[in-house]
């Protein structure tokens, strides 16, 4: 397997199964295993160089009449190590149904593929860097909220409760290697913590609010009260 030379998806150049970037269009490479023979070949090629078996396949189903909701054309279906994503060629968003999203934050194979591929494809260009504004769902075309992932990443992406998520440029990597870092174990632990000290405010505005009940003479209405017999006085007088 070693004595087959592989070739950058990009360019066409060869290249050595361990190169990190082309030598000719200085694209970055990354290797992954054929699904079929598990030589090593580029992320991003359509055809294992050992085999000849297609590594990257338009996947099956969906809706592929989706669009970018940034305006740049139709997104491409693929099917990568077993995750099925919608790219968008034109500004390097990447759309994830709801379930394949789920599946991706817990198989860590699934996130080394992903990854991978990140690191195999040329940047995007910047065309929609620093616009902020509510994207449509490319499936049901209403509006996305935009929301903090896990609430402490610091990567905001566009979600449908429904239909699913639309990762700009970049973000899908930042998302997984996020979750690969432990981020979702963190998430939950701060939310955790979060709840546990709302509790024990609650619990002092409670005891609080019994100390000073006790300490007023039985016959002394409390102020809440007071006032509401003040306002229902009032009302009795004003038509």
């Amino acid at each position: 397997m070693d004595a087959v030379t592989l070739n950058c998806p990009t360019c066409g150049a060869a290249a050595a199964a361990g190169a990190t970037a082309c030598a000719f269009c200085r694209a970055r490479l990354a290797t992954v295993g054929c699904p079929s023979c598990f030589g090593l070949v580029f992320v991003g090629s359509r055809h294992c160089a050992h085999c000849g078996a297609r590594t990257e396949q338009p996947a099956a189903g969906g809706d592929a009449g989706a669009r970018c909701p940034h305006g740049c054309g139709p997104l491409r279906l693929v099917e990568l190590g077993g995750v099925a994503l919608r790219e968008c060629t034109g500004c390097g968003g990447v759309w994830l149904d709801e379930p394949t999203f789920q599946r991706l934050c817990s198989d860590e194979e699934r996130q080394t593929v992903v990854l991978a591929r990140a690191a195999a494809t040329p940047r995007a260009t910047a065309a929609v860097a620093g616009r902020v504004r509510y994207l449509a769902c490319p499936s049901c075309t209403k509006l996305m909220n935009r929301v903090n992932f896990a609430r402490v990443s610091g990567v905001v992406i566009d979600s449908c409760r429904t239909h699913g998520v639309w990762f700009d440029a970049d973000e899908l990597r930042r998302v997984v290697e996020f979750v690969r870092a432990g981020g979702l174990d963190l998430a939950r632990e701060r939310e955790r913590q979060a709840l546990a000290e709302e509790r024990r405010l609650q619990s002092m505005r409670q005891g609080m609010a019994g100390a000073q009940h006790a300490d007023r003479w039985p016959g002394d209405a409390p102020e809440s009260d007071a006032g509401g017999i003040l306002s229902t006085f009032v009302s009795l007088f004003v038509t």
